[in-house]
């Protein structure tokens, strides 16, 4: 009975779109982590754990993080449903505050775009990176279409490096990888993959 719950709950949150969307993005994550068997890596705003969960034997630990107590139960029940031993989830929100967390690897995607302040967003998470640790960002390229009060409405290449860079990384590459039809807000958009080091 149990296990419907959560499938209904899962059902809720893991979409087809939102499916669709997380395997393009684990697609362009998974090379990017080869040689990090050693490697703890954080998903922050990682809802359901689309993405985290899908890279976890590439790394040594995963901790999934979000300001959402439902996806994060759902996240739970994947983890114990699949048997994953090296993920476990954390409940906050790093706008408001911070816990005292160290890794070597940070994914963030599509989840820039709805925090208000991504200078604040960007340095917790450069705090928060192990020295030549580094930060994977996938979210949508600037779209002029779309003009929402709580949302970004995507970013350029040259801000997000020049906020990036402001922070502290050292470098950062950046390049789009996916373009979809009616994928943000309802409008065709592209999304890109941004990697900075520590």
């Amino acid at each position: 009975m149990e296990e419907n719950v959560f499938e209904q709950m899962a059902k809720k949150y893991d979409t087809k779109e939102r499916i669709k969307l997380a395997k393009a993005i684990v697609r362009v994550i998974r090379p990017k982590l080869h040689n990090s068997k050693s490697k703890s890596l954080i998903d922050y705003g990682s809802g359901t754990g689309l993405v985290g969960l899908e890279l976890s034997d590439l790394v040594d630990s995963v901790l999934l993080v979000d300001s959402s107590k439902e996806m994060l139960e759902v996240a739970k029940a994947k983890i114990s449903h699949k048997e994953i031993t090296n993920s476990r989830v954390l409940y906050s929100d790093f706008t408001q505050e911070t816990p005292e967390l160290k890794a070597d690897i940070i994914v963030m995607s599509l989840v820039l775009l709805h925090i208000p302040d991504t200078n604040k967003i960007l340095q917790e998470l450069f705090n928060i990176l192990n020295n030549g640790g580094r930060l994977l960002v996938v979210d949508f390229d600037k779209n002029d279409k779309i003009t929402h009060p709580k949302v970004h409405n995507g970013f350029s290449h040259e801000e997000l490096k020049t906020k990036l860079s402001e922070v502290g990384f050292k470098s950062t590459e950046i390049k789009t990888f996916y373009h979809g039809n009616r994928i943000f807000m309802n409008q065709d958009a592209s999304m890109f993959i941004s990697s900075s080091i520590k």
